[in-house]
């Protein structure tokens, strides 16, 4: 299988072209490469593939680290069309992307060696109903906005929240997939190896969640975030929760409609010019390598060191 290793701000993603692999277990896939020891190394896998709907100009196909497929990633999106637009595979601009939250519409940007760099992204109007996020936290009604919905924290474990000061409250957002935003002080102190698991799993979450936690201000355009990705762990940024913290900033009145969000891997701007508007996302997207790898010998490799069940042999990844 021939791939392109790319990321946005860190987020970093295996790329194939689809049209290429059209007998290729996508989710296999995604489960041998991530792994960052003996592997690739990455969040997840993105497929970039021919589109299934007239009105799109692609289709992309995103699986986490574990291997289930998410609706949407806004890091990956972009990375989709660097990809596509430096192989030729597309030209137009903007670029109609079809994903798990429908069509979207990518402008991209050239350098000065006339590759894509940068890319802005119309990411959809947010859902916030509660049982479209999809969500069930006690006593919500399924039409309600749950937009700092006071918890007791203990929920997800003993004291975890006293060094962040973690505020009691929660904010749930979907962008096509779910998020819970935790306003507090200072995000790298909330552990979020362990925090981040129990959240993502509550019974709150049907579909599992993804995980802030937020800083916002000093001035009202800025946010600094951690990120707990649902089937992927902590990663370096996550654009659709960039988003969702976005609007989780107006909604709760700590933040400008425009915002400079700071994430571990760097900055992404956002604006939700208003209620019902669509989110518009701008971040870089980058190439990191090209290679080669043979799934068969990966998982036999992955065997033998224990990170998949069985013992075997063998191993190869090229780039």
């Amino acid at each position: 299988m021939r791939f392109t290793k790319m990321h946005g701000l860190g987020n970093d993603y295996v790329y194939i072209d689809g049209s290429q692999e059209p007998s290729l277990d996508f989710a296999r896939a995604a489960r041998l490469v991530s792994d960052r020891h003996f592997a690739v190394g990455s969040d997840g896998f993105i497929a970039v593939c021919p589109p299934s709907s007239h009105d799109a100009d692609l289709r992309m196909r995103m699986f986490n680290a574990d291997g289930s497929e998410g609706e949407m990633c806004g890091n990956g999106i972009r990375c989709v069309a660097k990809f596509a637009v430096d192989r030729g595979m597309a030209s137009v601009n903007p670029l109609r992307i079809q994903t798990g939250r429908g069509i979207l519409e990518v402008w991209w940007e050239r350098d000065a060696d006339g590759r894509v760099a940068r890319a802005s992204v119309a990411m959809g109007a947010p859902i916030l109903e509660h049982a479209l996020i999809p969500a069930r936290v006690d006593r919500v009604a399924a039409e309600a906005r749950v937009v700092g919905h006071s918890i007791d924290l203990s929920r997800w474990g003993a004291d975890w929240w006293r060094d962040a000061r973690v505020e009691p409250h929660i904010t749930l957002v979907s962008m096509g997939n779910p998020h819970v935003i935790l306003a507090c002080d200072d995000p790298w102190k909330v552990p979020l190896e362990t925090v981040g698991p129990r959240i993502e799993r509550d019974e709150w979450f049907p579909a599992r969640i993804n995980v802030h936690f937020v800083r916002f201000g000093p001035r009202s355009g800025e946010a600094l975030m951690r990120t707990w990705e649902r089937g992927s762990g902590i990663t370096l940024a996550c654009g659709t929760g960039a988003s969702a913290v976005c609007v989780a900033g107006v909604l709760l009145g700590k933040s400008a409609r425009t915002l400079d969000a700071r994430l571990p891997g760097g900055p992404l701007q956002l604006e939700w010019p208003s209620d019902g508007a669509t989110v518009r996302m701008t971040g870089p997207a980058t190439e990191v390598f090209e290679g080669e790898v043979d799934l068969d010998e990966l998982e036999a490799k992955l065997r033998m060191h224990g990170v998949l069940p069985g013992a075997a042999h063998g191993g190869a990844v090229h780039a």
